[in-house]
């Protein structure tokens, strides 16, 4: 009889864990159906639908809530996918650019051309 309450616990652990680990899980990461619907399935039918979450539904990466331990969903593995998007603008070293040095260095004469026309009006007064 001790073993039916045990079992009772262990059930109801993996029923609690499964409803936390499907509300934990970010949208669009579970596999086969919508997060929602995941967890309707893990309230609704609690042993047989936590189940069928850990071994279906559940991203990569046993047991790993780290979004990097998951490597096999890109978009899990590089937390900003927006940087390995194709074409975007890398950054470069200011010292390697060239036209921006140029338009650095106009930008300055500029400023003590300006700078001194100012100097040349306050002595005239």
């Amino acid at each position: 009889m001790p073993f039916v309450g045990v079992f009772g616990l262990l059930v109801l652990a993996l029923w609690i864990f499964c409803i936390i680990d499907v509300i934990r899980t970010p949208d669009g990461e579970t596999n086969h159906l919508p997060k929602m619907l995941w967890l309707m399935i893990v309230i609704i039918i609690p042993t047989v639908g936590s189940i069928v979450w850990l071994v279906l539904g559940r991203p990569q990466g046993l047991l790993s809530n780290d979004p990097g331990a998951r490597g096999a969903n890109p978009r899990v593995a590089n937390r900003f996918p927006e940087y390995d998007r194709p074409g975007r603008h890398v950054a470069q070293s200011p010292d390697d650019d060239e036209a921006f040095l140029r338009s650095l260095r106009d930008r300055v004469e500029e400023q003590r051309r300006a700078a001194r026309q100012q100097d040349k009006k306050e002595d005239d007064k």
